[in-house]
């Protein structure tokens, strides 16, 4: 009997757990730190052998076969022990989809990719697809196919789940945007972080599609040196290509080569530029599985978006309080900070992955009228900001940082949580750190 062993006790871990022992494998989970209760009682009920508090080499490295959890980085040393010994290392992502026939959407990117996700998902969704959205977000891709078979996945994507793919083939692959993150992970090494996206597109071959911005130069140029085989859709804002999604005149223009749809762009219930792009990323996958206009239409007018991405927590004395606690790098708060119309208060901060704040400050100085740094460390902020905004304040809880925000904000601003920064310092995660906003919020 082959023997699957699966480093790390968390969602994609117990997921890939469960697939295994019903794919008939002797499976062993092994956790470093400590497992979660209800990922026990799961191992438990399943019957499966499973160790937590650190490693047993003797256990693991006898394995057929290793699904390594995408927080454990490549350079782990039991990791390359696995490696030296040639036994296939993978991600959850690659080991589920050996085990099923849907077709597949997967989507990757530095920001936009759990909303345009979800509104994807919710596209299909709303077409009566039978679909299941996993992967990067909400439930274990592996867990899912274990357990109800879909005609159709929509899978969210990090660079660490596609590092550990070799067979892995969305039908439709995607990438939203290329931006510096996780440098820490990629030897500080930008060229290393673009590659790992474009693993989406490795495998995909000529009656597969791509979609990506076509209006983001680190994704064209690296198109330009490294052509993919699939056929390019490209979404711009800026141009009209001959194939891809465009915007003119307030109208979506899709053309595929079956056909060319137009769609108004108006009625978005999603804010923002940057939502325009992940609309549009969003409509050329429903358009290239046949799913109607008036169905997307519809779709894109009545989705909600995701928690702590943009969201309207409450309006308090003509001050809205808005969470984007999942901006954790510079590009996703450059889009926050891009979309605000009012006067803003802006609270940043957290661990900083090698930021390079500069590129903030022409929207700093445009649109933000006091900043309140939320973080163990706020040096690095404080020698780019400090001078550009007139209120500048230092916090190290929530509680506090709301209740300089709720003193400093007057009637018609708004105060914007959008940290641009990992949330570890002071927080569990970054959906942590949206909650204690929202309560902190509520507790005024």
């Amino acid at each position: 009997m082959d023997r699957l062993v699966v480093l790390g006790g968390g969602e994609s871990g117990v997921g890939t757990a469960i697939l295994g022992k019903k794919k008939g494998y002797e499976v062993f989970v092994s956790d470093k730190g400590q497992i979660q209760k209800k990922y026990k009682d799961v191992l438990i009920h399943f019957g499966l052998d499973w160790e937590e508090g650190g490693h047993s080499e003797e256990k693991i490295l006898n394995a057929s076969l290793v699904m390594k959890s995408p927080g454990i980085p490549d350079k782990a040393p039991l990791v390359q022990k696995l490696i030296a010994k040639g036994i296939p290392v993978i991600s959850e992502i690659e080991f589920a989809s050996r085990y099923t026939q849907a077709t597949i959407i997967g989507i990757t990117g530095s920001n936009g990719k759990t909303t345009t996700t979800m509104l994807t998902y919710h596209i299909f969704k709303q077409a009566g697809l039978s679909v299941g959205m996993a992967g990067n977000i909400g439930d274990s891709f592996a867990k899912m196919v274990a357990e109800t078979e879909k005609d159709y996945y929509v899978l969210e994507i990090s660079s660490f789940q596609l590092d550990g793919i070799t067979d892995f083939r969305p039908h439709i692959g995607m990438i939203t945007n290329i931006t510096p993150d996780h440098l820490d992970r990629y030897d500080y090494d930008f060229t290393k972080y673009v590659a790992s996206k474009f693993r989406i597109t490795m495998n995909q071959g000529k009656e597969d599609y791509f979609i990506y911005d076509g209006d983001d130069e680190v994704i064209t140029s690296h198109l330009e040196n490294h052509p993919v085989r699939a056929v390019c859709l490209p979404f711009s804002l800026e141009g009209e290509g001959r194939e891809g999604t465009s915007l003119r005149k307030e109208q979506f223009i899709i053309k595929t080569q079956e056909d060319i749809m137009e769609l108004a762009s108006d009625s978005l219930a999603l804010e923002g530029k940057h939502n325009l792009k992940n609309t549009m990323a969003a409509i050329t996958a429903a358009k290239l599985v046949g799913i109607r206009k008036e169905v997307i239409r519809e779709s894109i007018q009545n989705f909600q978006g995701a928690d702590h991405r943009l969201e309207k927590v409450l309006k308090i004395h003509h001050v809205q309080y808005i969470n984007d606690s999942k901006a954790t790098n510079v590009n996703a708060t450059y889009y926050a900070l891009d979309s605000m119309t009012t006067p803003t208060v802006w609270i940043v901060g957290g661990v900083d992955k090698g930021n390079d704040y500069k590129v903030l400050m022409p929207l700093v100085r445009e649109k933000v009228k006091a900043i309140i740094c939320l973080g163990m460390d706020n040096s690095k902020l404080r020698e780019v900001f400090s001078n550009a905004v007139d209120i500048f304040v230092e916090t190290y809880a929530m509680s506090e940082a709301v209740k300089v925000a709720y003193k400093v904000a007057e009637r018609g601003d708004s105060v914007l949580l959008s940290p641009a920064c990992a949330s570890f310092d002071l927080f569990q995660n970054y959906e942590d750190r949206g909650n204690q906003f929202k309560e902190a919020i509520k507790n005024l």
